[in-house]
């Protein structure tokens, strides 16, 4: 017989609570650790500039030829590492946030906006409302910030993201760009994931 319970109903919700929030600090944490892979690798190719787009196209077949089965490693992704290197410091990863968001958001933002503080404004707003890569590309085709900030509409909203907004998880954990060394699966919990990035995480070094 299975029990109704308002007591028991409440366990399994509390239970049911407690994964959802491990789903979300380890696909932030994982999300971390790739957003300062992608920030080192792309102060190396600022490192290498003198090289131009010779260092780029070497870089992306070694890559690849190394980590045949990778996403992350074409010439297009790289030049967007270089990129991120050259907006942030591998401090802002955790100053702004910034592993809230996926690679591919973070992607939009680097093509469309025109400077950090307008990058972390759209970021906060992907938060507040749980845009997706789409949505994200609309709101800023459509001049979202210069229509509310530029133009002093702007409010304060609170700097968290509410663990109800489950598709920024979902979408986190399946962006293509997260580590193509971790298999992941939907019923994974925090400490799965922990122990599959550590057991390759010598592999990226």
């Amino acid at each position: 017989m299975l029990i109704t319970s308002n007591e028991y109903l409440q366990a399994v919700q509390e239970i049911n609570d407690y994964v959802n929030q491990a789903k979300y600090r380890a696909s932030v944490s994982v999300n971390s650790e790739v957003l300062k892979t992608n920030l080192f690798i792309g102060s190396v190719i600022i490192r290498n500039s003198e090289w131009g787009n010779k260092f780029v196209d070497n870089l992306s077949k070694d890559m690849r030829m190394k980590y045949p089965g990778a996403k992350g490693y074409s010439v297009r992704n790289l030049k967007y590492m270089k990129k991120f290197a050259q907006i942030f410091a591998e401090d802002d990863v955790d100053k702004y946030g910034l592993a809230r968001i996926t690679w591919s958001h973070h992607q939009v933002l680097m093509s469309k906006v025109s400077s950090k503080e307008e990058y972390v404004w759209y970021l906060e707003k992907t938060l507040e409302h749980g845009w997706s890569v789409d949505e994200l590309a609309s709101q800023v085709k459509g001049q979202l910030y210069e229509r509310q900030v530029v133009a002093n509409k702007i409010s304060n909203f609170e700097n968290r993201l509410p663990i109800e907004q489950k598709d920024i998880v979902i979408s986190t954990m399946k962006d293509p760009y997260m580590f193509d060394f971790i298999n992941y699966t939907e019923d994974m919990l925090e400490t799965d994931i922990e122990n599959e990035l550590v057991r390759n995480v010598e592999t990226v070094k």
